[in-house]
């Protein structure tokens, strides 16, 4: 049984002012085309299939797109292996669950073997067994997804938490003992293979530059020592950046795409694995992602930087760029300099900029010691933020929080 190991598609996503939506559509399809061309049988994404960003139409038309791409696979018996992940909207998982077990009321049950052909979403612990279409025997799957209250901690202990540390440890405990009753389940063979999908951070792993979005004293860190000894492949998700655990089954696929700068120097990809009737046939393999660049550009001296720009990015205009920008008033007029960079770099998603003032550090220093007020202040940065509008837009915003600093002023 060939399975493709992937994870954190964040789908519906923003980075800043732009919509990743094309982006991510794109590294969908390139899983597609790796199942196709690999002849999958199994593709297992293991948490955060959507952005938490993402708003209702735009889920909607993401299901659609799955639909699109992934239909040949699943009409020709490919089976797609789903759960949750800690960025998932968990009322819109929730419904999308409920919905699928209408359509199918007897899958999903703890040890039921599911048919092919279909898309499974775990949004609570559960395993399940599937076919292998060749050979007739069967690959046990146990679906981990986040652990939070709703999930892991049933009934009152969902509530009796005093502090989130102390949260934290409950959910710990609480991970691990449902990872041992699934395992002594009386439909789980510990003899048969068996692989764990998990949306989670194991210890030992590394993080890269930060969490997406998340602090690490936020998050939930579990044991995984035993788990090589356990599983025959274990897919993780959760941390974005590419690596084996310890031992090269225990694997973090990371994201399809470079989701903010941290991730600007990882090599996306997915992981290939074959399970055999007797467990894991050989090592399993990266297969390589394209995803686009994400960087930091400084531009200190427009006069001589953009010129420059120009010439060694040609073909940024895909890029996502955050710009720290360096202007000199009275030598550099700040609107064309911010018009010649969108047309650069017409994705920045951040920027910001400086005036170095061009009347001398002791005079630009009392200048900068000179106290503003609340009105000044407000109206200077919307000056600064409105300076690439539509002039009549500018102007009527200008006039409405002028009238609105008036009433607070008086």
């Amino acid at each position: 049984m060939k399975i493709l190991h992937t994870a954190d598609w964040h789908l519906g996503d923003r980075l800043g002012r732009i919509d990743r939506t094309a982006d991510l559509r794109r590294a969908v399809e390139r899983v597609a085309a790796h199942c196709k061309d690999q002849q999958v049988d199994v593709l297992l994404v293991a948490g955060d299939l959507f952005s938490e960003l993402a708003r209702p139409d735009g889920l909607r038309e993401t299901i659609r797109h799955w639909q699109d791409v992934f239909r040949e696979f699943l009409e020709t018996g490919g089976t797609i292996l789903t759960l949750t992940g800690n960025h998932d909207n968990e009322n819109f998982c929730q419904t999308l669950v409920h919905a699928m077990t209408l359509a199918a009321p007897t899958v999903g049950r703890a040890g039921e073997c599911i048919p092919p052909g279909r898309l499974y979403l775990a949004a609570d612990p559960t395993f399940v067994r599937l076919q292998d279409r060749i050979g007739g025997y069967d690959v046990q799957f146990v679906l981990m997804p986040y652990p939070t209250p709703s999930h892991f901690l049933k009934g009152e202990a969902g509530l009796k938490y005093g502090s989130p540390d102390e949260k934290n440890r409950m959910l710990v405990s609480a991970w691990a003992d449902t990872l041992r009753d699934i395992r002594v389940h009386p439909k789980y063979d510990p003899k048969a293979p068996a692989v764990l999908a998990a949306h989670v951070h194991i210890h030992g792993s590394q993080i890269g530059p930060s969490l997406f979005r998340l602090t690490e004293q936020e998050d939930v860190v579990v044991e995984g020592a035993d788990l090589p000894e356990q599983f025959d492949y274990v897919a993780l998700g959760h941390i974005h950046k590419p690596q084996a655990v310890g031992v090269p089954h225990v694997r973090y696929s990371g994201s399809i795409e470079k989701m903010d700068l941290g991730e600007q120097a990882d090599q996306k990809g997915v992981v290939l694995v074959e399970i055999g009737p007797d467990g894991r046939a050989g090592d399993p393999e990266v297969l390589p992602l394209p995803s686009t660049p994400v960087y930091e550009m400084v531009v200190r001296k427009p006069a001589d930087d953009l010129p420059r720009l120009k010439r060694e990015f040609p073909d940024a205009t895909t890029d996502l760029v955050n710009l720290h920008i360096t202007y000199t008033a009275g030598v550099d007029q700040l609107e064309d300099v911010l018009k010649e960079l969108d047309g650069i770099f017409p994705r920045w998603y951040a920027r910001d900029w400086q005036e170095t003032g061009a009347l001398g550090p002791s005079l630009a220093a009392l200048d900068g010691q000179r106290n503003k007020g609340f009105g000044e202040t407000v109206r200077e940065y919307l000056g600064q933020e409105l300076i690439q509008h539509d002039e009549a837009d500018r102007q009527a915003i200008l006039v409405i929080a002028d009238e609105l600093l008036k009433d607070f002023e008086s």
